[in-house]
């Protein structure tokens, strides 16, 4: 195999084009064939091998620098830069990144998780090169991140600064491309061109000489030149911020993409290069379904991935599906009832609720803040808005939740998905501050439903709320426990019979680990009272001085201590003298790493064993 000779991005300069082929084809097999054993984002990866070769083949890294946008679809710069042994460990503990990482390798030139990032970073990358060694910076967007504010407000930077770099759109789905065409490709090869661009100068130069008439026959042939480009061109946008547009490129041939990158390098503006790929290329199936296939499970069969059903008779599996679900029960019942995504219809479960209710869901995109201000005019103007977004996005919004949201009391509602510590994906994927960023805006209710009973009573509650709600639930499989609150607005405690020692105070996912804890703790002759706190904003003050005659509350949550609900019950004790000795549970003041759910549990010290052990150390 080609594949086993490179170690670096040095051994494909010594491929010609033919093998620079054969050697997509071989990255594109292992792929498949590693990645569902592993679990991971396999779509777009599939998409981008031969644009990775490409980049690779024609810059010198690692002095020149790549920014993957997001990153999940940096696998093959990964193989390609001396990694593809440690493909087995990817997004395991200790293991490969599935995204970027500087600590993991001197090619990976930034750490990306988060959509629509890499624009401004290669920007900032750029400029700093422009007054130093002038290294090249390559910027890789998807087409989806372009959506996102933060993008267009690197562009606006890019033509302003006019500093080198190249921006690689990567487009492998939206509509952008549909004005492709034979004049379009031959516009791509002689704008990058070196000659092109020389000689533009030279004529512009030579017609301002001519006396009397020669800048007005410029103006003219600009005039001309921009009405036929608006005509013919795509996404003269670009060019109208300052940045040099080429495209529309093959993305998956080799040779042309070596081709426009050489000429890329050679222009001393900003330039951005449109590309054409298929995500999923390389496998019929996820070509069909590249949304299905985003990213795979750990030990998955490709072939049995599109048959998940979404039939409203299936029992949901996941807090996602639930959610689903239930606002499909809601939207059923009420005109009124909306769903808003971004770009994550599947991912949150609202794919039943694409096809029920198809005029009532409104995919804005990869932008959030855009989602929760959205949220807040529809229902400005009668509607009952549920915005569905994993928590760790939710942060970019966090200023559109309390300017126009909460300040106005508008009843939005925000399911807040893959709240806690969520796993594989790591740092930048982990839900693990939305307790401590919400608990301290007014006029907002926050749930942390610990089963789907729990999750469809507080979609209840909300739906009938006449101001701002959010319902945080947890990536980790549901489970119907005894501790169902019945009434939403109050905690919910096990039998209490006088001898207890210890309190705990537990939410969301901690609730299964609390009762796991108070069965040993029972077994080893120490009796504890077990607290559900379901709504965790405002908290249940008729519970917290029930509980007083307790000495040791312990809280536990999946979230962070600082700022947390946990630091929220010690302030409560603290401010109304209660003798009670708090100890609080959770995430400390640490970024945590990828590894299983339960593994995060063991690193935050969150585990039933270290609830058992925190307590047993107190007593």
């Amino acid at each position: 195999m080609i594949l086993d000779g490179i170690n670096s991005p040095a051994d494909l300069k010594r491929l010609d084009i033919k093998q620079l082929d054969l050697l997509a084809g071989e990255i594109r097999q292992e792929l498949l064939e590693s990645v569902p054993k592993t679990g991971g984002h396999l779509a777009a990866n599939l998409g981008v091998v031969e644009l990775t070769i490409a980049l690779h083949y024609v810059l010198d890294m690692p002095a020149d620098k790549i920014v993957w946008d997001v990153g999940h679809q940096s696998y093959v710069h990964k193989m390609l830069t001396g990694r593809r042994d440690k493909f087995p460990t990817l997004r395991k503990k200790d293991g490969l990144s599935g995204f970027p990482k500087p600590c993991e390798s001197e090619y990976d030139s930034f750490a990306t998780g988060h959509s629509s990032t890499a624009i401004s970073v290669a920007l900032g990358m750029a400029v700093a090169e422009s007054t130093g060694k002038h290294n090249k910076v390559v910027a890789v967007v998807g087409d989806g991140s372009m959506t996102g504010g933060l993008s267009f407000e690197g562009l606006n930077n890019c033509g302003q600064e006019k500093v080198p770099m190249i921006i690689i759109l990567n487009d492998n789905e939206m509509s952008i491309s549909k004005n492709v065409g034979a004049l379009c490709n031959y516009f791509a090869k002689i704008r990058s061109g070196k000659r092109y661009n020389v000689t533009k100068i030279v004529v512009k130069k030579s017609l301002e000489k001519i006396p009397l008439v020669g800048k007005y026959i410029v103006r003219f042939i600009e005039g001309v030149k921009g009405f036929v480009k608006a005509l013919l061109v795509p996404n003269v946008l670009f060019e109208q911020l300052g940045i040099k547009y080429i495209g529309i490129v093959d993305g998956h041939n080799i040779k042309k993409m070596i081709g426009i990158l050489e000429n890329a390098k050679e222009l001393n503006g900003p330039v951005l290069i449109h590309v054409k790929t298929k995500k999923g290329k390389g496998d019929k199936i996820i070509e069909k379904n590249p949304s299905e296939y985003h990213s795979v499970s750990e030990n998955c069969v490709i072939a049995d991935i599109y048959k998940k059903a979404v039939s409203g008779n299936d029992v949901p599996t996941s807090y996602s599906l639930a959610m689903g679900n239930k606002l499909c029960q809601l939207a059923d019942r009420d005109r009124a009832v909306v769903a808003i995504t971004a770009a994550m219809t599947d991912g949150t479960g609202l794919t039943r609720f694409a096809q029920e209710h198809k005029d009532k869901l409104y995919d804005v995109g990869i932008a959030e803040q855009h989602a929760v201000t959205f949220a807040a005019g529809l229902a400005a103007s009668g509607k009952k808005p549920f915005v569905a977004l994993y928590s760790s996005f939710l942060q970019r919004a966090y200023d559109q939740v309390i300017h126009d949201v909460c300040i106005q009391k508008l009843p939005v509602v925000i399911c807040i998905d893959r709240a806690g510590l969520t796993g594989r994906d790591g740092e930048t994927h982990n839900g693990q501050f939305d307790i401590a960023f919400l608990q301290h805006v007014p006029n907002i209710e926050v749930f942390a439903p610990s089963s789907m009973a729990e999750l469809e009573l507080a979609m209840e509650y909300a739906y009938r709320a006449t101001t701002p709600v959010a319902i945080r639930y947890g990536k980790t499989d549901p489970c119907e426990h005894r501790m169902v609150c019945g009434d939403v607005t109050k905690w919910h405690s096990s039998s209490i019979n006088g001898t207890e020692r210890a309190v705990i105070f537990a939410c969301g996912a901690m609730v299964d680990q609390a009762i796991v804890a108070q069965d040993k703790l029972l077994e080893m002759g120490i009796e504890v009272v077990l607290v559900n706190m379901l709504r965790i904003k405002p908290i249940d003050v008729e519970m917290l001085d029930s509980m007083k005659h307790i000495g040791l509350w312990v809280t536990v949550e999946d979230g962070c201590i600082t700022g947390g609900i946990g630091s929220t019950v010690a302030m409560y004790a603290a401010n109304n003298g209660l003798n009670v000795k708090v100890k609080n549970i959770g995430i400390k003041d640490n970024f945590v790493p990828q590894g299983s759910i339960k593994e995060q549990y063991q690193m935050c010290g969150m585990t039933p064993e270290d609830i058992v052990e925190a307590i047993k150390g107190e007593l």
